[in-house]
């Protein structure tokens, strides 16, 4: 599919189609979370609760791990 882009304001602005997001399963409040793969290409996906949950969890576990000693002292 190509698509051009649209003037919003000072922005460009990528209009999607109904059916697009319907394949993808975007709600139309749902949040998107936009990425590049090699800076050549855009990533469109849809951010699910699971996704942001897992997120969330891999970080607090980096943050334990990382200032474990610190954590103990504040646990005293």
């Amino acid at each position: 599919m190509i698509k051009s882009l649209t003037r919003h304001g000072n922005s460009m602005a990528l209009v999607l189609d109904r059916a697009l997001l319907e394949l993808v399963k975007i709600e139309p409040d749902q949040l998107v979370e936009i990425s590049t793969d090699n800076g050549q290409r855009l990533i469109i996906s849809p951010v699910r609760n699971g996704t942001r949950a897992s997120r969330v969890k891999k970080s607090l576990a980096e943050i334990n791990a990382k200032h474990v000693k610190t954590l103990k002292k504040l646990a005293e």
